[in-house]
């Protein structure tokens, strides 16, 4: 039996996807990887201590190939004009601030990236904040792979604004709808997420 294909390119080479897959956006695409690789249906206890019946691994989709270009170029079209840089804690965040950064230069925009750290560094500079030096006061937008309470993204907000620069976005892949939106929003910061619980298809009772 033979199958339709069609041929989708992306920087770096070609990929063959089902005829099926055809009406399908960026988002969209990005939103089936997640549903398909990241998300778990089980009982959880999340990094913020929080008890969950369902768990999200973002990374199995963002250290995939598609799934890493689908991620900046998603991220990248919500990023302000005025942003030199995007920055993220560790490690969540790591693979969309690079993924951000590349697709930035091949659109000429040249974000630069920073990956915040959760400890200081052992030497050198001791720095929490690792990536190119920027001018002080530079504007960045700081991202994270999954948000519930929003504690990540605003260490990461704090350590960014330490070391200098500033923070004028706080965006996410997925927002759990758990409290962290009003968290950041207490900081002065609007939540950007590509997606939120009820997109997974598990909306509350």
């Amino acid at each position: 039996m033979s199958l339709s294909v069609r041929v989708i390119t992306f920087p770096g080479g070609l990929q063959a996807a089902p005829e099926g897959d055809r009406e399908l956006s960026e988002k969209d695409r990005l939103l089936e990887l997640l549903k398909e690789r990241a998300l778990e249906i089980r009982p959880v206890v999340l990094s913020s201590g929080k008890k969950s019946d369902y768990y999200m691994d973002c990374k199995r989709v963002t250290l995939s190939p598609e799934g890493a270009y689908l991620t900046g170029k998603l991220m990248m079209q919500m990023i302000q004009p005025d942003v030199r840089a995007v920055a993220g804690l560790t490690l969540g965040a790591d693979p969309i601030v690079s993924a951000v950064s590349l697709l930035s230069y091949q659109e000429g925009r040249n974000l630069a990236g920073l990956i915040v750290r959760k400890e200081p560094k052992k030497h050198g500079t001791m720095s929490y904040v690792e990536g190119p030096a920027l001018p002080q006061g530079s504007a960045v937008a700081v991202v994270e792979d999954v948000v519930t309470s929003g504690a990540s993204l605003l260490r990461a907000i704090e350590r960014i604004e330490a070391a200098g620069y500033r923070p004028v976005q706080a965006l996410a892949i997925v927002d759990r709808q758990e409290g962290g939106r009003e968290a950041i929003k207490e900081r002065g910061f609007d939540l950007q997420a590509l997606f939120a619980r009820r997109d997974l298809g598990l909306d509350r009772e």
